[in-house]
Parts: C-alpha cells; sequence; structure tokens
C-alpha cells in the first residue's frame, strides 16, 4: 500500500497561501505532510507535482517494478497526472488493449492515466484491483478521484473554506487543514466536471434483492482459486497470515499449492511464509502451527502479553483511526504481528477478510429467521465492510510499510458467491450444516486434501478471540482502571454522538479523541447497537442479545463452543471429489518463536 495527498484548487487568495506566502514554503510542507503524515505507509519513495493550484503527492511502497514505478506517473505528454495507491491485477491485459499507448514504466498502476485518456471518466469499472487515486487533467484543469468497489484501500475526502478539495489515504492528512472532511465512498468517483460522486460499482447483489442461482460447489472453488492466483502477482518477498481458521487457511492452501512456477517463487523461492499471532497457548497459535506443517510452509509464530498489546492501544487509534471496540480489539494483534513481518523484509501478505460477511460465517448467524434476513444482512456487511474489517487489514499492516491482500474481496469473486440462492448459506445445525458451509463444502477434497478435515470444519473464532480469550478480558480490566462510573455516567453529555456504553469504549474514545477531535472525525466512525458482530437490525433476530452487547464471538450464545454458556454446534457433511491435478508444495515447517 502507498499513501496519497492531493489539494486541488488552492486558491491564490487561500489561507493556506496566505499563511505560507511563498511557493517554496507550499512544497516544504507538503514534503513535511506526506513525509512525517503518510510515510510509513510507503518509505520507499516521495514524489511531488504541481500544476497550477493543484497539488499531488505520493508515499511509495514499491511492490510491483520497485525499479521505474516511482509515481506520479503520466500519459505520453505528461497532460495527464495520477497518483495512486493499489494494486491493478489486469494491467497486462488492459496494456494490450492501449495499443496506440506507450508506457513509461512497469508499474501495474501506469494504465490509469492512459485507459482515461482512450475512454474518459468511465473507464474505472475496467480495473480489476484495489485501489484509490486521484487523476488530474492538466488539458481543463479538471480532475477525477475514484475508490475501489469494497473499499479495500482507505480514502477520504475534504473541504478547504477557499472551495478547495482534499484528498488523503489516512485522516491524518486531512484533520488540520479542512472545514470538513468524510471517508470517500467505496464504488464511487468524484469529478469536477460533474460536481459530485457518481457511484460506478453496481452489481446485482447491491440492491440486496435474494438471489436464486444453485449452489455449485466446484464453481466456488475455481472463482476463489482465481482470486488467490491473481494476487500472487509481486516482485518482492511475500507470504499468508495464518491464524489455522478455515478462512486463512484456505487462502495459504491455494498459494502452497500455486506458488511454484510463477514469478514471485522464481525471485524468492518455492516455499511458502506464513504467519501467525497470539497470547501464549491460544486457540490461533495451536491450530495455524498444525496448518503450516501440513502445508509445509516456512513458518513465523509471534507470540505477545496482554500487556504488550496494551502498550500499543495509542499506537493502534492513531494509525487504524477509529475508535470501535471490535475494530480496536482485533487491530492491536495485527500491528504488533506487522511489525515483526516488516523486520523480517517481507513487503505483502495475503490475509482473509470478506468470508464472513460474504458467507454469514459469523456465529450470530445462526439466528437468521429466513433466508431473505440471511441475505440482506450479509449485503449489508459488505458494504460496511470499508468501515471495519478492510480498515484493520490495511491500515494495522501499512502502520509499518506491509500491504495486505484478500481475495476473498476480490469483485468477481463476491459477484459468484452473492448470485447464490442464500438458502444453501443457511446454517443448519439438524443437516450437520454450520457457518459457512457451502466453503467448506467447496474445499472438501477427498481425493487431494486442501485442508485436515478438523480444520476445514473448525467453527469461526473472531480474529480477537483467537490470539486468546485472556486479551479482550485484560482490555476490559484494563480500561475499567481507567474510566470510573462517574465518567461513564456522563458519557452522553460528553461524547454525545456515539456515545459509549462500556468502559472499554469509553477508554478508546478518549484517546480518539485526543488525536482526532474534529467533529468530522468522529462522524467517520459506525456506531449502533452490535452483538458478535453483528449489525444493528441483526440484533433483533434474538431478544436476548439486547442483554449482552458485546462484539466478541462468544457473546453468540448457544453458538459458540467456547460461549458463556458452552454450547455445541454440528459436524460436517460428506465431501466432495477432486476436481484437477494441480500439485501441492510439501515439506518441513520452521516455527521461529519470539
Amino acid at each position: 500500500m502507498c499513501g496519497i495527498l492531493a489539494v486541488l484548487g488552492c486558491s491564490d487568495d487561500s489561507q493556506a497561501k496566505r499563511v505560507r506566502k511563498w511557493y517554496t514554503c507550499i512544497i516544504v510542507y507538503f514534503f513535511f505532510k506526506i513525509g512525517y503524515r503518510l510515510r510509513h505507509r510507503g518509505p520507499d519513495w516521495s514524489g511531488l507535482y504541481q500544476n497550477g493550484d493543484n497539488y499531488l503527492a505520493h508515499q511509495r511502497l514499491a511492490v510491483i517494478d520497485p525499479a521505474s514505478g516511482d509515481q506520479p506517473l503520466f500519459n505520453e505528454d505528461k497532460t495527464i497526472v495520477v497518483t495512486v495507491n493499489g494494486e491493478i491485477y489486469n494491467h497486462e491485459e488492459l496494456r494490450k488493449r492501449l495499443k496506440n499507448h506507450k508506457f513509461r514504466t512497469g508499474s501495474d498502476c501506469d494504465v490509469i492515466a492512459h485507459l482515461y485518456e482512450e475512454y474518459g471518466v468511465d473507464f474505472v469499472d475496467m480495473l480489476d484491483g484495489i485501489f484509490s487515486f486521484v487523476l488530474l487533467d492538466t488539458r481543463d484543469n479538471s480532475f477525477m478521484v475514484a475508490r475501489d468497489a469494497i473499499g479495500v484501500t482507505p480514502l477520504y475526502i475534504g473541504w478547504g473554506l477557499d472551495g478547495s478539495v482534499w484528498i488523503s489515504s489516512e485522516m491524518k492528512g486531512l484533520n488540520d487543514d479542512c472545514e470538513h472532511f468524510e471517508t470517500f465512498p467505496p464504488g464511487h468517483f468524484y469529478s469536477s466536471k460533474l460536481g459530485g460522486f457518481k457511484q460506478w460499482y453496481n452489481p446485482p447483489w447491491f440492491n440486496e434483492s435474494v438471489p436464486s442461482k444453485p449452489y455449485e460447489p466446484l464453481a466456488i472453488r475455481r472463482a476463489f482459486e482465481n482470486a488467490v492466483i491473481k494476487r500472487l502477482m509481486t516482485d518482492v518477498p511475500f507470504g499468508v497470515l495464518l491464524s489455522g481458521g478455515l478462512d486463512s487457511s484456505l487462502v495459504a492452501s491455494i498459494t502452497a499449492r500455486h506458488l511454484a512456477g510463477t514469478k514471485a517463487a522464481k525471485q524468492w523461492g518455492p516455499q511458502l511464509h506464513s504467519f501467525c499471532v497470539g497470547l501464549e497457548g491460544s486457540p490461533d497459535l495451536k491450530a495455524g502451527k498444525e496448518v503450516a506443517e501440513y502445508l509445509g510452509t516456512v513458518h513465523h509464530e509471534f507470540h505477545f502479553s496482554v500487556q504488550d498489546g496494551i502498550d500499543a492501544i495509542e499506537d493502534v487509534i492513531y494509525h487504524v483511526e477509529t475508535y470501535d471496540v471490535t475494530t480496536i480489539r482485533a487491530s492491536t494483534p495485527m500491528f504488533l504481528m506487522s511489525r515483526k513481518i516488516k523486520s523480517l523484509g517481507v513487503k505483502m501478505v495475503l490475509s482473509g477478510e470478506g468470508s464472513d460477511e460474504i458467507f454469514g460465517g459469523y456465529l450470530y448467524f445462526h439466528k437468521a429467521p429466513n433466508k431473505h434476513e440471511f441475505h440482506q444482512e450479509t449485503c449489508r456487511k459488505i458494504k460496511a465492510l470499508h468501515k471495519y474489517d478492510c480498515l484493520r487489514a490495511n491500515k494495522s499492516t501499512s502502520a509499518f510499510g506491509l500491504e495486505a491482500r484478500v481475495p476473498f474481496l476480490d469483485k468477481d469473486f463476491i459477484n459468484t458467491a452473492m448470485s447464490l440462492d442464500p438458502e444453501s448459506k443457511m446454517i443448519k445445525p439438524e443437516e450437520g450444516r454450520i457457518e459457512k458451509w457451502v466453503l467448506r463444502r467447496a474445499f472438501d477434497d477427498e481425493e487431494r486434501p486442501y485442508l485436515p478435515k478438523h480444520i476445514l470444519y473448525r467453527q469461526k473464532e473472531q480474529f480477537s478471540d483467537g490470539v486468546g480469550y485472556s486479551w479482550i478480558d485484560g482490555l476490559k480490566d484494563h480500561a475499567a482502571q481507567n474510566v470510573n462510573d462517574k465518567m461513564m455516567s456522563n458519557a452522553a453529555h460528553i461524547f454525545p454522538h456515539n456515545t459509549p456504553n462500556t468502559k472499554e469504549a469509553y477508554y478508546y474514545r478518549m484517546i480518539f479523541e485526543r488525536f482526532f477531535p474534529q467533529n468530522s472525525a468522529r462522524l467517520t466512525v459506525p456506531g449502533g447497537a452490535t452483538v458478535a458482530c453483528s449489525t444493528a437490525k441483526a440484533v433483533e433476530w434474538d431478544a436476548s442479545w439486547s442483554n449482552n452487547m458485546d462484539p466478541s464471538g462468544r457473546a453468540a450464545i448457544g453458538v459458540h463452543l467456547s460461549a458463556y454458556d458452552g454450547s455445541k454446534v454440528a459436524l460436517p457433511i460428506p465431501p466432495l471429489k477432486a476436481i484437477d491435478d494441480m500439485p501441492m508444495m510439501m515439506g518441513q515447517g520452521v516455527v521461529i518463536q519470539t
């Protein structure tokens, strides 16, 4: 991931220019901004471009074409300028369609300026990847800004008193200079010519109408394998995050099967590296090590203590830019792990975010009353991912110049999975169908197993639970030592928006407000009732949940194996047969304990 910052239409009498007066001072100011506030996102290169009253800045994390892909990027005559954060997985195919264009670099993002030149603003849907970009057309002084379909890459937009438009990968690039700023909506672009936003991503599932396509396990398998394979595009060392749960284990298994023969394998070796984090004796460490040994990865196991996590909370909130309890709980272990991964020289990892939203994998989906409610909840969850798991995965890793790629959020895979009749996704213990049954069944291959059976059917753990149950308990205890009852009694007066209803939430909110005191900042964070990561609407599925509003998976009383009342779930059903003769890499796992 990279960091981008732009100021568009900064007029001559603007406050910024009155304060800094000289052009040279503005240049220094921008380098200060990008270097010290966003540099963690891309420490490899700093780029700056100015044309009239428009300024584009870029902080690069070099993953594709490290030698020549520095930004900003241009078309042939440099009249179109673009600064990009992201990866365009189909860039080679797009280059073939642009036969009359000459490219200056081998960067996957180099196609964007040329696509605009060829097709205008409507080219965005042609991009297969994750991206946020600002494009300036100097021929008429117009500009456009766009964000990927689901919001895997973070992006914010703000407005200055002088009418200027500000764009930044993170809030911290805007919060001192804009009169108002907000989250840039995923699947949209902003055009100065149109004078506002336009939605470019509008797939059939977006209107939440219930689909009726029959479940075809092999179609799910092929679509997800394709999603993983296209994300093996890299010119730098990479690995996979492996918690030992279903989602990360499938990503690791498919990567291990297909790594041999890729450009990455030729450059960095054919054996996959995997990474796991947890408290001593946590469920994830045990399961992650087992899967790593099964797949033959070079496994790196990182331990942290509850105190280590507590000590990092302020840094986590500063980097992830949220006060949401679930996100902070899960971001902290990922933040600590990312620092260790980057120290090993790795610059990119594959991760398993998105599966639970697509397939109804959270434990509260057990209580979905019918397929209509089930499907609509999955739609709501996917649309909100940019506020939660995408935010966590991107900013926790980018804090240390590490890029996270999420194959479950591939556009084609989402379309395949969300076209299924949701009846096939429904959780029915009496029929042996646990959460994410359709995904488990798709990869249950007796002849050439992707995973050990008990891993393939391991019950869902929230990341913040899987790293060790004492992690959440420790956070609550720490918050109780820093927030007293009197503070809670006045919470609604101190924080009228998204009033914290627990001491843990209050503690996070105090830290957030210290870093981001603007009203615009607090409005970017979602709120509302939730249990076990549900939306507020799904809380209505079980009346008992209103008395146990905790985002932990254990709050799904009567569902989780380690729930607060110790309930049980069903066993898997018979598997599928093999479909493809694909080699699987095997070998000895190596565990590095830190």
